[in-house]
């Protein structure tokens, strides 16, 4: 049984589905004293707990009502006298947590797609909207009459790029059953992106209005970039003689490698933003790149470059630690 919304009468009472009359009214009245609201004031959940008491307990202790319940779940309100208006049929709605459901398991679902660049396809229905159909079976079945709007069926799949093929844009092709597809991918899509392919998604019966495919973009990592909101971030190293006397360096950038100068005295983990260097919009514009500067020491020196460190250690008056002389627990 798909998870859902639906309310269990029974489970909210806290009895089984044989349970007489006597037994309901009991069970709702000793609920109903624990989560009344002058009992429990300003108690969110057991005022949602009291309403679901008297809404299980209006449809079980009703005799009609509580048959339809039984019969047909979430949707017994919709049922007819009799069963399902029209139906000529007995059939437990109650196993569905919504029409989407209903729909998908009678419909059948949308298979993997091949291609380069493809995940997994996901069954989805838009929402309604189409055409109206008439003489449908399911207005009657739903009780929406002899006419209602069919929802168009759309598809969503995942598609993944390069941080390459994302910031200057791609053309992919794609395999959907015996259809060739072909997807421009502007340039500028970023994680999370959604590419609308009209017309390429699925056709529900009744409605002769095909759906769309929706792309939703995921990205490899790269060894260098990141995003952090609509900006990239990297992390460059620096000498420590760069990070205390300033200087120069070569930064790359989607567009290729600049200058980038850096302030004398900088700290290990200190940003630096390099205005419009970041990543393309869909508009045309662009970001900024954070560069991160993060300070690292040789691994060896030559005789004279420890000879001259040695020598700034003795005369050097500065101390990081200072801070740290008096602390205690």
């Amino acid at each position: 049984m798909p998870k859902t919304d639906f309310k269990d009468y029974y489970a909210i009472l806290g009895i089984p589905k044989n349970s007489n009359p006597d037994e309901i009214k009991k069970a709702y009245r000793r609920l109903a004293r624990q989560y009344h609201p002058d009992l429990n004031p300003d108690n969110k959940e057991a005022e949602q707990k009291f309403k679901d008491i008297n809404e299980a307990n209006e449809v079980l202790s009703d005799p009609d009502k509580r048959r339809k319940y039984d019969q047909f779940g979430q949707y017994w309100g919709q049922a007819g006298e009799g069963g399902v208006p029209g139906g000529g049929f007995d059939f437990d709605f109650s196993q569905y947590g919504n029409f989407e459901d209903f729909l998908d398991e009678l419909l059948g679902r949308f298979g993997g797609m091949g291609g380069s660049g493809t995940r997994t396809y996901s069954y989805r229905t838009s929402s309604p909207q189409g055409s109206s159909i008439p003489n449908d079976p399911f207005g009657d079945l739903f009780g929406g009459g002899a006419s209602t709007r069919v929802p168009k069926r759309d598809f969503e799949a995942s598609i993944t790029l390069t941080f390459s093929e994302a910031f200057n844009g791609v053309q992919k092709q794609f395999k959907l059953d015996d259809e060739t597809i072909k997807v421009r991918i502007p340039a500028g899509v970023k994680p999370g992106s959604r590419i609308r392919v009209k017309g390429k998604g699925g056709v529900n019966p009744g409605n002769p209005e095909r759906g769309d495919l929706y792309l939703i973009v995921d990205l490899q990592p790269h060894p260098f970039f990141q995003f952090d909101g609509d900006n990239i971030v990297c992390e460059v190293a620096i000498r420590p003689d760069e990070a205390i006397l300033g200087g120069q360096i070569q930064v790359p950038t989607p567009d290729g490698m600049v200058t980038v100068k850096i302030p004398p005295g900088v700290d290990s983990g200190q940003s630096l933003r390099l205005r419009g260097k970041g990543w393309v919009d869909l508009k045309g514009g662009r970001s900024d790149q954070m560069v991160k500067l993060k300070v690292v020491t040789p691994k060896s020196l030559t005789d004279e470059e420890r000879e001259l460190y040695q020598k700034i250690r003795q005369i050097s008056h500065f101390n990081p630690r200072f801070n740290l002389e008096n602390m205690r627990l």
